[in-house]
């Protein structure tokens, strides 16, 4: 497997943010009210990407074969190389609804509705981009050493 290319995670979060704005919008002129994002959607998201940093420093010296730690099971390896990859496009969906939800209601900021859910988004949003971000981490810490073609490849 090839490593997450950054250009697909920000063409992904281009598309999703898209779609998001143009829910909120599309919401408020049928429905007359915006989106309302609940603020568990933002906790979710932090909880998520701080079990996946918990998971990756924990396997981290196993991973690196670090002396003294104890060597990770090929198919854990394999399995945690496919979950950097889909946290790290499942965070960039995220964040890019929620950034879009973000934009869009920007206008409504002076309500108090609209003000809460800008703040729950934002929240969704940034938690969403460090779920990324630590998933491009642990899938960079995934990668095996280069072999003799010299192209570094993902444990799998």
């Amino acid at each position: 497997m090839r490593p997450t290319p950054i250009r697909l995670l920000v063409v992904l979060a281009v598309i999703a943010g898209s779609l998001g704005w143009a829910v909120l919008v599309l919401v408020h002129a049928l429905a007359g009210r915006i989106i309302v994002v609940p603020w568990l959607a933002g906790a979710a998201m932090w909880l998520v990407a701080g079990g996946l940093l918990s998971w990756t420093i924990s396997v981290r010296p196993r991973l690196q074969r670090k002396p003294g730690a104890r060597p990770i099971a090929p198919i854990v390896a394999a399995r945690t190389a496919v979950l950097a990859i889909a946290a790290s496009r499942i965070g960039s969906l995220v964040a890019g609804f929620y950034g879009g939800v973000v934009i869009g209601v920007v206008p409504y900021f002076s309500t108090p509705s609209g003000a809460d859910s800008f703040w729950a988004a934002l929240a969704t949003s940034v938690g969403s981009i460090a779920l990324a971000a630590i998933a491009l981490w642990l899938e960079h810490i995934c990668r095996l050493p280069a072999g003799p073609g010299g192209d570094d490849r993902l444990a799998s």
